[in-house]
């Protein structure tokens, strides 16, 4: 049964399961149609010449993992170290695992092959539980295109359409859907795992790195921690452990090359991802992150339209704004209050003509429309990304997957060798150590979140150095007294402060990235998903601190609680920032395109650049000590080539998520401020995808395959910050910009419904004489008694002498409503999508039942066919024995008559009596 192959009648007829046993029937891979070498020559039959470096020196075992260690590094060299090589060598031996030492280097470089045979990798596929790809069922065949014929009917019209853009199915066939389950030893009937493509190489190097993970390097069991190669690597007794590509990169005839020119490609940006191959060959956590940041690109594209479309409306309409239009065509003579004590003095308002142009590109209607648009996108975004999600799932066969079945990480295990409690896991049914909350769980907990704190205080005091950096330069620029420098203060003012801020925003990266991970290593977390889960929510916290808080602070506390002239609201002696005369949101959104776009850039430059100088480092390392015709010859083995290239890291792909998320927070919780943020998100991410693949393809090593249920923490993630946009985007409209009070001013005092005397309507009246002799400008060249500023309050003249008017409280009354208003009708909104988008097509769902009841019931028909034909067997047996008694009682019986007439013929002729010749023949 192991060698045959299910072949189901249609309609399903489980009488007729038994028939499922044909000839047996080579099922192959589509992808090996992408390959130059055949099958054979993947190390099944001997051809070292094709490839022969993927292969030992017999051309038949493959290398699945290489071990390097350097005898010219001192600590490789000691005899600490060869002892521990010897053992660990010796523990994966006996393991099964079969090794094969290449010939040192001139560089001392040592090179060590790993190859995991068969039963390896059956015994390894078993205790991992690993989702392996079934007999092909034509049943199964038979559900898929019933569930999907209405949506195939349905896509066709778009199929054609969007053809030019899909994935060259001559490049990258179309994969088959197989249908997988668990893999068991016990019931091998339902796998060819004879197969020469049934273990891939993904799974063989997945299976390599588990036992390399868990085997130990030293005799005494007393020291815990003496175990794992990544211990091994940390103490230089080995250099590196990675798996191989499966070719060289610009050479055809491997999936590595026909990725790099089909994938990767700048030049096919424009076309869909082929995941199926990418799951194939990085494993299912890397496609899944490509998969997102691909659905998150297409999403970005009704935005960016949108987006632009309002950024044209405001430039067609700048010269129709009456407000900026007053400023710039001097139509009103006024004088402002001094912008800062002493050494300021007072100023014309059309010296800030260019301020105000500016802040009427980003303050206008379009785009309070915009902020409820991205409001709606990001409901919408989460709730088809988890219908798309639930396809993928299904599709790379996760749907069933549990966290609890992943293997507790060991370093946790080592942590918690020495404790005595343990408890029973309900999934694995296995023993584990029980994790004491008083003595280890509550301990980490405070000390992480007493950290986190403190870290958070720090970036909190980068944003308070940068607000007195801006005040300190823009008291500066006013001391000059010239117009032209007034004009473009507040612009290079905010410029350079936010490119500060970048700055300081970098280097704080690095220094809680290094914090995060040792504060989760604290914490005993016992999955690896478990790990990231925890390490992403601390680093992105601190991040949300890091990027976000000097957005936070010009968006909803700057120019807020100043008060006025005369009575300013000050800290530690000094007055507080004040917005422009058009408000903040000018300032905010040069603040936010610079952070957002300088982030990009810098990130994409040092992205490509790390990797680039790392593999410089170690290609630098392989040519030293060769000979020039050495290097030729040398640089042809596949492990060499590899050595050059860098690690990928666990955390490897947390820097991706991390950057995009940021992103997405920008895109949503401030988009009210910068309508073209989603553009240049989208340009971005159409470079960034490519370019993660160039980069994972050219300067890494293969990473070794990962098994993930989704996108993890990073979904809550995204919904913590869909629901934190409402708000941020409510309260920006509200009151950082000016649209409230120009609806007001429309609908309750204009006379026509226009903004005409806006501007004079917006400012209040003080007298100089009321300043203190502290704050009067030293030195003015203006005489003037009365002087303006941006509020709404009592002019000197009145029994309420500088006191919020009723005007104001009208407006506040209006800014609160449309909080109201707004937040109410997003999350109505937002409700009605969730509930009409379900998180699973209802044919999906149907689909994924019917194959579990088929594969219960293939299950369940098999056993009791082999119980059937064991118990036959017994009977046969049974009877077989019956009759062989049988025969041997009759032999027994001819045997005793045979002899008992030889004697009587003995004892005639002895006694030589005659007797007829018919009586003795008849005896």
């Amino acid at each position: 049964a192991k060698d045959k192959h299910m072949n189901f009648e249609t309609p399903i007829n489980f009488d007729l399961i038994q028939r499922f046993i044909s000839p047996p029937i080579e099922v192959t891979d589509d992808g090996d149609k992408l390959r130059n070498c055949s099958l054979e020559e993947k190390g099944y039959e001997a051809q070292p010449s094709c490839r022969s470096s993927l292969f030992f020196h017999d051309g038949i075992r493959s290398v699945d993992f290489v071990l390097v260690w350097d005898d010219l590094a001192k600590q490789a060299t000691t005899v600490a170290a060869e002892e521990k090589r010897r053992v660990f060598e010796k523990h994966l031996l006996r393991e099964g695992l079969e090794l094969e030492y290449e010939e040192r280097e001139p560089n001392g470089l040592n090179f060590i092959k790993i190859h995991a045979p068969l039963e390896v990798l059956r015994r390894y596929s078993e205790i991992l539980k690993l989702r392996m790809p079934m007999r092909l069922i034509p049943a199964l065949q038979e559900v898929h295109e019933k569930t999907n014929s209405l949506v195939g009917n349905v896509n066709g019209a778009v199929n054609r359409v969007l053809g030019k853009f899909y994935v060259d199915t001559k490049v990258f066939p179309k994969k088959s859907q197989r249908f997988t389950a668990v893999y068991s030893r016990d019931k091998e009937y339902l796998w060819t795992y004879q197969s020469k493509d049934f273990f891939t190489p993904a799974i063989h190097s997945r299976i390599v790195q588990f036992i390399l993970d868990r085997q130990r390097f030293s005799e005494d069991q007393n020291d815990d921690f003496a175990f794992g190669i990544e211990r091994l690597i940390n103490e230089w007794v080995y250099t590196a452990a990675y798996p191989l590509h499966d070719g060289d990169l610009r050479v055809p005839g491997s999936m590595r090359h026909t990725l790099y020119t089909e994938w990767a490609a700048v030049s096919k940006c424009l076309r869909y991802q082929p995941l199926d191959y990418v799951k194939d060959y990085f494993g299912v956590k890397i496609a899944l992150y490509f998969a997102w940041l691909g659905f998150y690109t297409n999403m970005l594209i009704p935005t960016s339209v949108i987006g632009v479309i309002c950024f044209i409306y405001s430039c067609s309409t700048l010269y129709q704004d009456r407000p900026s239009d007053d400023i710039c065509n001097k139509r009103l003579n006024v004088t402002m209050c001094p912008t800062c004590d002493y050494w300021c003095d007072y100023w014309n308002l059309e010296e800030t003509c260019l301020h105000a142009r500016v802040t009427y590109l980003f303050d206008n209607p379009s785009t309070v429309f915009f902020a409820i648009v991205m409001s709606f996108w990001a409901a919408i975004f989460l709730e088809f990304w988890k219908r798309y999600s639930a396809e993928i799932t299904h599709r790379w066969d996760l749907t069933g997957f549990d966290i609890q079945e992943e293997h507790p990480r060991p370093q946790y295990l080592a942590r918690l060798k020495n404790v005595k409690k343990r408890e029973v896991n309900i999934v694995t049914n296995m023993m584990e150590p029980h994790v004491p909350y008083w003595r280890m769980k509550l301990p980490a907990t405070v000390l992480s979140f007493s950290i986190v704190l403190l870290l958070i205080a720090m970036a909190v005091a980068a944003v308070l150095g940068v607000v007195l950096y801006r005040m300190s330069l823009l008291a500066a620029l006013a001391v000059q007294r010239e117009p032209y420098i007034n004009s473009y203060a507040l612009l290079f003012t905010t410029s350079t402060a936010a490119s500060i801020n970048l700055c300081c925003i970098m280097v704080f990266n690095w220094i809680y990235t290094w914090v995060a991970e040792y504060l989760t290593e604290l914490e005993l977390l016992r999955t690896q998903t478990e790990f990231d889960d925890s390490l992403t929510l601390k680093i992105y916290l601190l991040q949300f601190v890091n990027y976000y808080a000097s957005i936070f602070y010009i968006a909803f506390f700057k120019g807020k609680f100043v008060g006025y002239p005369g009575k300013y609201n000050r800290l530690f002696s000094y007055r507080q920032e004040e917005c422009g005369p058009g408000g903040c949101l000018m300032e905010l959104c040069i603040q936010l395109a610079i952070i957002m776009v300088g982030k990009q850039i810098m990130n994409t430059v040092l992205e490509m650049l790390y990797p680039l100088f790392y593999k410089w480092l170690n290609t630098l390392k392989v040519k030293t000590g060769l000979a020039p015709e050495q290097k030729s010859s040398r640089s042809y083995y596949q492990w060499v080539k590899d050595f050059k290239l860098v690690e990928w890291g666990h955390q490897a792909l947390f820097a991706e998520y991390l950057e995009m998320v940021l992103q997405y927070g920008f895109l949503t919780i401030f988009v009210a401020a910068f309508p073209l943020a989603p553009f240049f998100a989208l340009l971005n991410n159409i470079l960034e995808m490519r370019l993660d693949a160039k980069k994972l393809l050219t300067y890494y090593r293969r990473p070794v395959t990962h098994r993930v249920r989704d996108i993890g923490v990073w979904y809550r993630i995204l919904d913590s910050i869909g629901k934190l946009s409402v708000i941020t985007n409510g309260f920006i409209i509200a009151f950082t910009s000016d649209f409230i009070p120009h609806l007001v001013y429309a609908m309750t005092v204009s006379q026509n419904g226009t903004l005409d005397g806006y501007l004079e309507f917006s400012l209040s009246t003080f007298n100089t004489s009321d300043l203190d002799k502290d704050s009067r400008p030293f030195n003015s060249s203006y005489n003037v008694s009365i002087c303006r500023y941006p509020d709404f309050r009592e002019p000197p003249d009145s029994l309420h002498k500088y006191e919020k008017t009723a005007m104001y409280w009208h407006i506040l009354a209006a800014r609160l409503a449309f909080v109201v208003v707004f937040e109410n009708v997003v999350a109505v909104v937002m409700i009605l999508v969730r509930w009409c988008i379900p998180d699973m097509r209802t044919e999906l769902r149907d689909q994924i039942r019917r194959e579990a009841y088929i594969t219960n019931e293939i299950i369940i028909q098999q056993e009791a066919l082999r119980a059937r034909a064991s118990l036959l067997t017994g009977e046969q047996k049974h009877e077989q024995e019956t009759d062989n008694a049988l025969r041997r009682r009759q032999t027994d019986q001819f045997q005793d008559v045979i002899r008992f007439h030889a004697d009587c013929c003995c004892v005639l002729l002895k006694s030589r009596l005659s007797l007829p010749r018919l009586i003795f023949s008849q005896t």
